[in-house]
């Protein structure tokens, strides 16, 4: 058992620093067209952070293991809206702009109401289905790549800027995404090993370790943003990233390897995910972009309410 650990571990530190460094690279680049923060965060940031999610559950669902894959996507996005949100918005609350996050949120809660739509009837997520989610990321991507047209600031006289780091940065993209790979791979596999050993069905480690594990890019991404004062970023990348865990994630993961909904556990007789897991997830982005399309800012209330909800949730998985 202690070898799998280490090696666990290991995993995640090559996720952590690969997703770092490959977010590193995105933004430097994407900082050379003048881009504005908020949508810098909900487009290149995210996808960086996003791709440990992608690499763990395609690689999880190519094994024969699609819980993995989908509790990893729904876990993810539970974790980084009531764990990672909720603490960068309980430690600085501040003023968002309703306007530039109207796109993601909209994307993201028609992405969710597919998948749910999906689990509820069918319980099956087939090619065409992952095809659907991808042609939504797709569309995402186009979308937004009209609002950085239209945002963007004018370019004059700053063309040299950065003309001698170019290479630099395109390093930090591969090698970042190559460690990524690697800790995939590690991540999956031991984590797989870890839970047989304890007896924990692989579903619970996926929404609570690996999910955990899996986004600590966007953690050590949110709070970057927080002490550089650059809180937009870091809520844009929050809700980019769960659209990409639903659209991106969930979407290649199906279109490779088609799996029905896992049934690890029951409540009231029905199956916990569509109990607990896929509510739970609608609740924690209900009450994390609310407030910030109706006000135009967030709370520290919010964010402790967001915690509590993350504590409650994780409480009882290990109960059922």
């Amino acid at each position: 058992m202690l070898v799998p650990v280490i090696l666990f571990t290991i995993g995640l530190v090559c996720l952590i620093k690969g997703g770092d460094w490959f977010v590193d690279g995105a933004v430097n680049i994407a900082h050379r067209f003048h881009l504005p923060e908020l949508l810098i965060g909900a487009t290149v940031v995210s996808i960086g952070t996003t791709l440990p999610e992608v690499m763990v559950s395609t690689t999880s669902a190519l094994e024969g293991h699609g819980e993995i894959a989908y509790g990893n996507a729904i876990g993810s996005v539970i974790c980084n809206a009531a764990l990672i949100a909720a603490i960068t918005i309980a430690v600085r609350p501040g003023k968002v702009d309703p306007k530039t996050l109207r796109v993601p949120v909209l994307f993201f809660f028609a992405a969710a109401a597919l998948y749910a739509g999906v689990a509820y009837t069918t319980g099956y997520f087939s090619r065409p289905v992952g095809l659907v989610l991808l042609a939504i990321f797709v569309l995402y991507m186009v979308v937004t790549i009209c609002q950085i047209r239209n945002a963007a600031a004018p370019a004059g006289g700053s063309g040299e800027a950065a003309e001698g780091s170019t290479a630099r940065d395109a390093g930090l993209l591969a090698l970042g995404a190559a460690l990524i790979a690697l800790g995939a791979n590690l991540l999956v596999d031991n984590g797989i090993l870890i839970a047989q050993g304890l007896g924990v069905p692989e579903s619970v480690i996926a929404l609570t370790f690996i999910a955990l594990g899996t986004s600590l890019p966007e953690l050590v991404t949110a709070v970057t943003s927080l002490v550089k004062g650059h809180g937009s970023l870091s809520l844009g990348n929050i809700v980019g990233a769960n659209l990409f865990n639903l659209v991106l994630v969930s979407g290649v993961s199906v279109t490779l390897a088609p799996f029905v909904v896992p049934q690890s556990a029951a409540i009231a007789g029905h199956n916990a995910s569509l109990v607990l897991e896929l509510p739970v997830m609608f609740l924690v982005m209900l009450l994390l972009t609310l407030p910030a399309l109706v006000r135009g800012k967030l709370s520290r209330a919010q964010g402790i309410t967001l915690l509590a909800v993350y504590a409650a949730f994780c409480a009882v998985q290990f109960m059922l």
